[in-house]
């Protein structure tokens, strides 16, 4: 590589960072994600995403406004081919505090589930309720997940085509139980820039031998389809993800969410409902 070309993948990887560095302290700023005195626990699985998570909070608490401690938490899930080693060894090296917990997840999923059919629902259930559970017991107040903008575009798809509901996954959200503030600082971050800065960081990429050797997946498919889009009409996934933030409800036809039934009604309107309900010829029992 001559001298010029070295200047300019330097210039280059510094835009990148800059830029997923911005991207993400913007998304904290915008929902609130981090509060002065928070015990955020970063769920590193292990692969691009997490990896690329710790490194930019990392790098965003040592100029934040507010002071918060980080301490990343790994599940080892028992899967083959896994190596004890790689985590803990990176996380040492760049004096990061940490944690291991151990769950057989993967003797019971695939036990459990059919052959052929997808795991990532069972096994995202178990490995949520580990860590949940240690997030609990040791007092963090933020649970920071690695999800991008793709993932969450995705989501959108997911659950459009395959469970008929307009939802997707929340930059920040209180799990049911209302114990756990979930924050996902990625969420303006595209897939495309979290893989490259994790090439050229050099992160310890240690890939899933579970879910992530099911080609079948609907997300997958769903992936698949986005990329096809991007190509064809570059921006659109971007669009998309906008739209998610700028929602008129009045425009769609949840009865929940906007009240319909009142636009222009007459005075007896709600009585008369069960007429159009009915048909003509019969009569409410």
């Amino acid at each position: 590589m001559s001298v010029s070309a070295a200047r300019k993948h330097e210039i280059d990887a510094n835009k990148l960072a800059k830029r997923l560095r911005r991207q993400c302290g913007q998304a904290i700023a915008d929902f609130n994600m981090i509060e002065d005195g928070d015990r955020v626990m970063v769920c590193l699985s292990g692969g691009k995403d997490s990896y690329t998570l710790l490194a930019l909070l990392r790098q965003l608490q040592a100029k934040a406004p507010v002071r918060f401690e980080l301490v990343a938490v790994h599940l080892d899930q028992k899967q083959p081919g896994y190596d004890p080693n790689v985590l803990p060894t990176y996380l040492k090296s760049i004096d990061m505090p940490f944690h291991i917990l151990e769950q057989d997840t993967y003797s019971v999923v695939t036990r459990v589930v059919p052959a052929g059919k997808t795991m990532c629902g069972l096994c995202s259930r178990l490995r949520r309720g580990s860590l949940y559970s240690f997030a609990e017991r040791e007092g963090f107040t933020r649970i920071a997940l690695g999800h991008h903008r793709d993932d969450i575009v995705e989501t959108l798809f997911l659950n459009l085509f395959y469970h008929a509901t307009l939802k997707a996954m929340p930059p920040k959200l209180l799990s049911d139980d209302g114990k756990h503030v979930v924050i996902r600082p990625l969420a303006y971050c595209k897939e495309a820039d979290i893989a490259e800065y994790a090439q050229q960081e050099g992160f310890p990429i240690m890939p899933c031998n579970l879910c992530g050797s099911q080609e079948t997946l609907q997300r997958k498919a769903i992936k698949q389809m986005l990329a096809d889009w991007e190509r064809k009409a570059p921006g659109r996934i971007e669009n998309v993800f906008r739209a998610m933030g700028s929602i008129a409800p009045s425009q769609l036809a949840d009865r929940a969410l906007f009240d319909f039934a009142s636009l222009g009604s007459h005075a007896d309107a709600r009585a008369n409902q069960s007429d159009w309900l009915l048909g003509d010829g019969e009569a409410a029992e």
